[in-house]
């Protein structure tokens, strides 16, 4: 059964206005279309939306001819880079705004979480809100009533629950939100980037929710994130936007794949000869970052990584220290290790030099990369980047016959395996 329809999505913004219409516009449209009966003049014209270009035009497509369909008890991640139309798409969804062009059809109530406080009266308590939201999606109040203490103990906050919302934090105001849209009964659930918010343990305890919605009650949920791991571990499907286009739409694990391989450039090494123009800001400048194989002179499996970084530090006579934080392509933390430089608080101004080696056979054959983050006194931040070296790791043709696909996995250590035979 289809649970949401797509026909032909389009959405169409004038820059620098509120809405795209003025009296000048409407009047043109209405002499156009009522009385000439043709199209709207505004549809032919208008930039795709491609925030690194000039624009050539006043009005811009954050969304172009977007057609897909959601079966019910889908989960489909919305996966596209910052501005490639994944929040207007919920929002036409969720009515807050219309399609300037398109239908969407879907079977049931839907539940949005989108951002923060959306949807809250700031004077109304946590509790008023949960009944406000509750009349929104057309329940009774008998009907929310009886879900008010698996909402309230859901999402952790009881001691607040009859204080004024505009009080909360963004947290508080994310853990009431999501438990509101999950427990509300809606046929179809919105969840937006906004669970970036909450913590490590909701967000973990929210994604096992919409699981349950999803797999033990049949209920349809679209998921934005910018976390591949946790869009792989919660979609089944997976939609790729850019420049407001449906680039891809499929399997999850490929629609992940379609859009890392769109979005990864291969840089295992940085050199600046000037300092002026190299990362980095007043604290400190990235000389060089580089990683290479201990063995060979390609980067697989059995050669091991050599990692290298030079830099230049301006801030004498503090406790300095870097963390280097290696994650896969699709955001599993392979490792968070840090060293403190000059534990002494002795700290000059000038080039300092990093070297640390991964033995081979240590990691899996995939794509990386690598954050850096430099620290005073373990306190404060002196400069951080969080993607600065990005390199991936081949497979390795040992003999005949071997296996060369990537098994799953993130470690792949040389196991001298040891194995007996006894006579019964």
């Amino acid at each position: 059964m289809t649970a949401i329809k797509f026909e032909n999505i389009s959405k169409q913004y004038r820059l620098g206005m509120v809405s795209t219409q003025t009296l000048s516009h409407d009047l043109n449209r209405w002499w156009q279309t009522s009385i000439r009966g043709k199209e709207d003049p505004y549809l032919t014209i208008g930039d795709v939306n491609d925030r690194s270009k000039k624009a050539e035009s006043d009005y811009v497509w954050a969304l172009k001819d977007i057609n897909f369909e959601v079966q019910q008890g889908d989960v489909l991640g919305i996966i596209g880079k910052n501005g490639s139309g994944k929040s207007t798409l919920l929002k036409i969804l969720s009515k807050i705004t219309a399609p300037t062009t398109g239908t969407i059809h879907h079977a049931g109530r839907i539940a949005a979480l989108l951002e923060v406080g959306t949807g809250f009266h700031p004077e109304m308590t946590g509790r008023e809100n949960i009944y406000l939201n509750g009349a929104i999606l057309g329940m009774s109040k008998a009907e929310i009533k009886g879900k008010l203490d698996e909402i309230i103990d859901f999402s952790g906050i009881e001691r607040y629950i009859d204080t004024p919302s505009k009080r909360y934090s963004s947290g508080m105001y994310v853990r009431l939100g999501f438990a509101i849209a999950a427990h509300l009964d809606p046929e179809i659930m919105i969840v937006d980037e906004v669970l970036a918010v909450g913590d490590a343990e909701f967000q973990k305890k929210a994604i096992g929710k919409m699981q349950d919605v999803s797999k033990g009650e049949g209920r349809t949920v679209l998921f934005v994130s910018h976390n591949m791991a946790s869009i792989k571990k919660l979609c089944t499907k997976g939609l790729v936007l850019a420049n407001g286009s449906s680039v891809f739409l499929g399997d999850i694990n490929d629609a992940v794949d379609f859009y890392i391989g769109d979005n990864y450039t291969e840089n295992p090494h940085l050199y600046f000869n000037d300092l002026s123009t190299a990362p980095g800001n007043e604290n400190i400048r990235i000389k060089s970052f580089e990683v290479s194989p201990i063995i060979g002179k390609d980067i697989h499996v059995e050669s091991g990584l050599n990692f290298n970084l030079c830099f230049y530090n301006y801030k004498i006579n503090i406790m300095m220290g870097v963390t280097f934080e290696l994650s896969t392509i699709d955001d599993i933390c392979v490792f968070h290790s840090g060293k403190e430089i000059t534990p002494n608080k002795d700290s000059k101004e000038g080039m300092y030099q990093i070297q640390f080696e991964l033995p081979p056979y240590t990691l899996n054959a995939g794509k990386y990369k690598m954050k850096l983050i430099f620290g005073e006194n373990q306190k404060y931040v002196l400069w951080m980047n969080d993607n600065v070296l990005n390199f991936e790791i081949e497979n390795t043709l040992t003999g005949q016959g071997y296996n060369m696909a990537t098994l799953p996995g993130i470690l792949k250590p040389y196991i001298d395996f040891k194995h007996n035979y006894f006579v019964k």
